[in-house]
């Protein structure tokens, strides 16, 4: 039993102590396991630091490169404008009259693919019967051995040739309908080709014939003529997708000096910031604005350039020397804030001859001295658009004015106005308002945009464009017309509308005494007239 006992004890111990040794085991796979996690921990944590790192090191590497690309798009930009003159002088600005005649560039004609044409052997007699005794044997001729069998391939290959040629002639039938198909399909291609091909060339003849008509009439010196060439000139001159290049031309044939107003780019044109900076602290791309001055600067210097390309580009071009002399005046397009109306405030005027241009070295010239030295009118403050007034404003040359006859000294105490022709009556309105100071000029009967007169009162705080209406009425005028006038005001930008006829309703009066419009009834007419020494009557 002790022995027993004994045994069982040390059985017991030897379990207990396996235990023990199973549960260390256990524990050092635990802490191998835990410090084999807390290995892979800091390995995640210096892995996601670095990728971390790196991809901050993009980020700012990226906020730099951003930044080099506005500080480029600026430089382009300021380069754009600092080449304007010098982008011209490398180019002759004349129109080669040759290069506008349209050539005969029309392709050859090239047949339209046709399917070949299947082979047709014409079957040959011979190779039917090749092998085949056409003549008796003499065994055959002696005992008539073979006779029959030879007979029968005679026969046979006469029916295999006979039946053969009547494939060859069915073939050949359908093969000559192939080639009268072929012909048809070849003769209508061609057709179809030399009817294209007059049309184009009837095209071309009709388009060199008006280009031989424009050369004629521009080196004849007609107007409308010379217009056209000095708009092409322009129309080629190469400027990036920020100037308008809007423009409208007049040519006085009198004085050989040609009316520009030129569309410029406003101030939005100018990079707002002269350069850009990265702050890495604070993760921010600021830009560094222009002071007003070198905003100014800059803007003044871009559309003097325009100015001083346009001039160069008009006289270097005028190979009819057609031009002493030409007008500029800079226009932009932009919105009046204390109206909300559309204006066109003229920023630049320049008047020079060409024999003094074209003396000039423009590659050496400071643009605001040249100008300057040209006795231009520049805007003082050219980015709050500040206008100036135009040496000759090109409105006064609208193509809707005509020559205006001399009414005034037709009328007499006798003279009823209410009898006169109805244009008869405008050209007295307008002489009226010529007599009385204003630069007024008739428009033509029809397509006038509800204009019979544009007058310009060309004093610089009082004046202004006015557009009259010269209404011979005999009954009373109702507030549909005074409507349409003033509908007419806005579109033509005026500053104030005259109406002259017999009386107003007052529904007519209401709705313009709170607008620019003056309602000029027929004693107020007549009292006018009586101002300028002349007498009539209005008298039903």
């Amino acid at each position: 039993m002790i022995k027993e006992t004994a045994k069982a004890q040390r059985a017991a111990e030897r379990s207990r102590n396996a235990a023990i040794r199973e549960q260390e085991r256990h524990l050092r796979l635990q802490r191998q396991y835990e410090r084999e996690n807390e290995r892979a921990i800091k390995q995640s944590i210096r892995e996601q630091k670095a990728y971390e790192k790196e991809q901050k090191a993009l980020h700012i590497e990226g906020r730099k490169e951003e930044t080099n690309d506005y500080n480029e798009e600026v430089f382009y930009r300021l380069n754009e404008f600092n080449s304007i003159i010098s982008g011209t002088l490398s180019v002759d600005d004349k129109i080669s009259f040759e290069s506008l005649y349209k050539k005969d560039e029309y392709p050859e004609f090239i047949e339209p693919y046709v399917k070949p044409l299947p082979a047709n052997p014409v079957p040959v007699r011979e190779s039917f019967f090749a092998g085949i005794a056409m003549e008796a044997s003499l065994m055959e001729r002696i005992i008539g051995h073979g006779k029959k069998a030879r007979l029968r391939s005679i026969e046979t290959a006469e029916n295999a040739y006979n039946n053969a040629l009547r494939d060859f002639e069915s073939t050949e039938n359908k093969i000559n309908d192939l080639i009268k198909e072929n012909e048809i399909f070849l003769s209508s291609a061609r057709v179809e080709y030399d009817e294209a091909k007059r049309l184009y060339l009837g095209e071309i003849s009709s388009q060199n014939s008006s280009i031989d008509d424009f050369k004629t009439s521009y080196f004849d010196k007609e107007k409308e003529a010379i217009e056209a060439y000095n708009t092409l000139v322009l129309e080629r001159s190469n400027y990036s997708d920020i100037f308008p290049q809007t423009f409208d031309l007049f040519y006085l044939e009198e004085s050989k000096e040609l009316l520009v107003e030129y569309e410029l780019p406003d101030v939005t044109a100018v990079p707002k910031n002269k350069e850009y900076k990265y702050t890495q602290s604070r993760d921010e791309i600021k830009g560094v604005p222009f002071k007003s001055k070198e905003l100014n600067e800059i803007y003044s210097t871009l559309v003097a350039s325009i100015a001083l390309r346009t001039l160069h580009e008009l006289f270097e071009a005028d190979q009819g020397d057609h031009l002493d002399s030409v007008v500029f005046n800079g226009v932009v397009s932009t919105v009046d804030l204390s109206t909300g109306l559309d204006i066109r405030p003229c920023i630049l005027t320049i008047q020079t001859r060409k024999d003094e241009f074209m003396k000039f070295d423009l590659a050496r010239v400071d643009i605001l001295a040249c100008v300057k030295g040209l006795k231009a009118q520049l805007s003082p403050s050219v980015t709050e658009l500040t206008p100036v007034k135009p040496i000759v404003d090109l409105v006064m040359y609208d193509k809707r004015f005509v020559n205006e006859r001399d009414m005034l000294a037709t009328l007499d105490t006798r003279t009823n106005l209410l009898q006169m022709d109805p244009f008869d009556f405008e050209h007295l309105v307008c002489n009226l308002f010529s007599k009385i100071g204003l630069e007024s000029r008739l428009t033509r009967s029809s397509r006038d945009g509800g204009v019979d007169v544009i007058a310009f009162d060309p004093r610089p705080v009082f004046g202004g464009k006015y557009v009259i209406q010269a209404k011979r009425y005999k009954n009373t005028v109702e507030v549909a017309a005074v409507r349409d006038l003033y509908g007419t005001m806005m579109n033509e930008n005026a500053s104030k509308g005259i109406v002259t006829t017999s009386t107003y309703g007052p529904d007519a009066r209401s709705f313009a005494k709170d607008k620019p419009i003056e309602l000029i009834d027929g004693r107020v007419l007549l009292h006018m007239l009586e101002e300028q020494g002349i007498y009539a009557k209005i008298q039903l």
